[in-house]
């Protein structure tokens, strides 16, 4: 049995962390506090003061960001709630929050989690209280968004949801078998076939008692599931701890980075290694092995052996292993699909990888094209359509701007020290601070906009107003549309900790609805008074009814108690943004109904006495007015 209890890395163990840049692990973490109090670290790893102000507030023309009263903005942004379980959606450029989507969080407004569909949406999804969102991505058509779904992970509780983006709301939840800890979410493009789920923690698979403590069989899996239905399809298990992922444009690669190939179970054990992978899935093979029966089915489900060892990575591998530098995070294919680019993390390099030689390779590492040094602490990059890298420098606290061709033009003869020198790196610019995702619009497509970029920061200090011990982190708005300017900042703003990425939109690829269509809903849509009707059998009571402004469909309902109580619900107004709701407080209900929505909510009337169904929103100038009564009359 191997001792792992209260260890922790010794005071001569502290260069583990950044061993290339020669950063001990207390520089590491100050660097962001550093930054946050004087740019102290930014400012000694600029390379173009002189030239390019990395603040870049000089006298260069900005487009309007400021969105007046009644005009609408171009874009929305789609960013993960993190901790609280959601997704937030933007404008920009305004930067306004426009609304929150509750996924895997309980929401009152949105009576979320409180009405029966969304109830048990969340109870047959594993029933857990709270996720972690970090990874929205929207759905495709040709490689471009189509406006159907958005699909956001829960990296806590290995679960992937559907939103639908007719309503802006969840309707689907799928928890994953054999997986803990869903990182990356992404499809397969062109055309979001299938929704991948990178899993990150390795676990013995089956996770059955088995080996629990017995690192070398340890293992994580990528999922597939149908978009359609979500549904898992199959998986694929391999080697070391998958992080994130991306798909290539044509319907065949999958890319994930892929940290801790050590199997380690401590912070130092995990980062001995100088190289770690990247992963790439020929998901077309792996389709083939699955219809063939080539797999194992564990929990349900068909599982492929994608491992280093597995006889299917001989001759034409389904996953080809390739060495990059030092645990690998973020990764995304450039919009021409000619590349991936992954970020070191540990490494001041992004890798680049041709994508059209994996085929033609015998060792997958001559698939590497480049591996520019960009910077302390690269976690994520993006992209603007115009042949430019953006990536973020967690510890430079720093985005970078770089030219993809010119970096595979000096590579493999170039220094890091060239940089500086060299059209690689074209600019950079302080964010505040210690930046993790960043997204430029529409840049997960294969013709981004260029013109908007959203860092997102994990540190605020001195940005805001103080609030506590638990501050703000910071969504920066970064102008990225005239290349001789550079990049300028424009907006801060505050968000609720802690988010994670991001997905940009342009405003008329979407087409949300103003009303509910009845026939989108399973629920039978109550259209009036000949419709209401209270149904009673076996102890079970149903009131079918309706709401329209200053009235609910009864004004009385009589119950008995231990009834089972269900309302049955229909919004009758066709008038948008006219919201009602049915609450009943001391039954813990509060079901919102938009206009032509239909609802229902299940209780058990378990205590006699008088209770006020009321309306909880503010819909008329009778709102107090409207209300029913709910007569519980005690049990004989």
């Amino acid at each position: 049995m191997s001792d792992t209890t209260d260890s922790a890395p010794s005071e001569g163990d502290d260069e583990w962390l950044l061993p290339k840049l020669e950063i001990q692990r207390r520089g590491f973490m100050a660097a962001g506090a550093a930054t946050g109090l004087m740019g102290s670290l930014a400012g000694c790893t600029a390379i173009l003061d002189t030239e390019n102000d990395t603040n870049n507030t000089g006298d260069a023309a900005l487009p309007e960001t400021q969105v007046p009263p009644g005009e609408l903005d171009d874009y929305y942004a789609f960013l993960s709630g993190g901790h609280s379980g959601d997704v937030r959606v933007y404008g920009i450029p305004s930067m306004r929050q426009l609304m929150r989507i509750p996924v895997f969080n309980y929401e009152s407004a949105r009576g979320y989690g409180h009405d029966d569909e969304s109830k048990a949406m969340l109870e047959e999804a594993g029933d857990y209280h709270w996720g972690d969102t970090h990874h929205p991505r929207i759905s495709q058509t040709d490689n471009d968004y189509d406006g159907r779904w958005a699909f956001i992970n829960d990296k806590a509780n290995g679960r992937m949801a559907r939103i639908n983006l007719k309503y802006f709301e969840t309707d689907a939840i799928c928890d994953i078998p054999n997986q803990q800890g869903t990182h990356g979410a992404c499809a397969r493009l062109p055309d979001t076939d299938i929704v991948f789920g990178v899993g990150e923690f390795q676990v013995p698979i089956p996770n059955d008692g088995q080996d629990v403590d017995n690192p070398d069989a340890y293992e994580s899996v990528l999922t597939a599931i149908d978009p359609e239905t979500m549904n898992v399809m199959w998986q694929v298990r391999v080697d070391g701890n998958l992080d994130n992922g991306d798909s290539g444009k044509d319907g065949r690669w999958f890319f994930t980075t892929c940290y801790n190939s050590e199997t380690g179970l401590t912070d130092s054990e995990m980062a001995e290694a100088d190289t770690d992978y990247v992963m790439a899935f020929d998901t077309l093979q792996i389709e083939d092995l699955v219809e063939a029966g080539e797999y194992e089915e564990i929990n349900d489900i068909p599982v492929v052996d994608g491992r280093q060892n597995s006889e299917h990575n001989d001759g034409d591998p389904i996953v080809h292993y390739l060495d990059v530098p030092k645990n690998p995070h973020g990764i995304s294919v450039t919009p021409d699909g000619q590349y991936a680019i992954a970020s070191g993390k540990l490494d001041p390099t992004c890798t680049v990888i041709e994508l059209g030689l994996l085929d033609g390779v015998d060792d997958p590492n001559d698939a590497i094209v480049a591996q520019p040094t960009v910077g302390q602490g690269p976690l994520h990059t993006a992209y603007d359509g115009r042949g430019h890298a953006y990536t973020s420098l967690f510890v430079d606290s720093q985005v970078a701007k770089w030219d993809i061709e010119a970096a595979i033009d000096v590579w493999p003869d170039d220094e890091p020290d060239d940089y500086e020198d060299s059209e690689v790196i074209q600019d950079k610019i302080d964010v505040h601070y210690n930046p993790g995702h960043l997204i430029a619009s529409e840049s997960y497509t294969a013709d981004p906009e260029g013109d908007w970029l959203l860092c997102l920061n994990k540190l605020s200090q001195d940005r805001f107003l103080p609030v506590g011990p638990v501050f703000p982190e910071n969504d920066q708005l970064i102008y990225i549309g005239d290349d001789e300017a550079g990049m300028q900042l424009v907006k801060d703003t505050p968000a609720y900790p802690e988010p994670h990425d991001a997905s940009i939109v342009r405003a008329d690829k979407l087409d949300p609805a103003q009303v509910y269509d009845p026939d989108d809903l399973e629920l039978d849509h109550i259209s009036g008074d000949d419709d209401r009707e209270i149904i009673r059998e076996d102890g079970r009571v149903e009131i079918r009814t309706y709401s329209m402004r200053n009235n609910f469909g009864y004004r009385d309902i009589t119950v008995q108690e231990g009834d089972e109580v269900t309302f049955h619900v229909t919004n009758i107004e066709e008038t948008q943004d006219i919201l009602h709701s049915l609450a009943i407080p001391e039954y813990d209900i509060n079901i919102r109904l938009a206009p032509q929505e239909t609802s229902k909510v299940t209780f058990t009337a378990d205590k006699p006495g008088l209770y006020w169904v009321y309306c909880a929103f503010f819909c008329s100038a009778l709102h107090l007015e409207m209300r029913s009564r709910l007569l519980v009359e005690p049990a004989e």
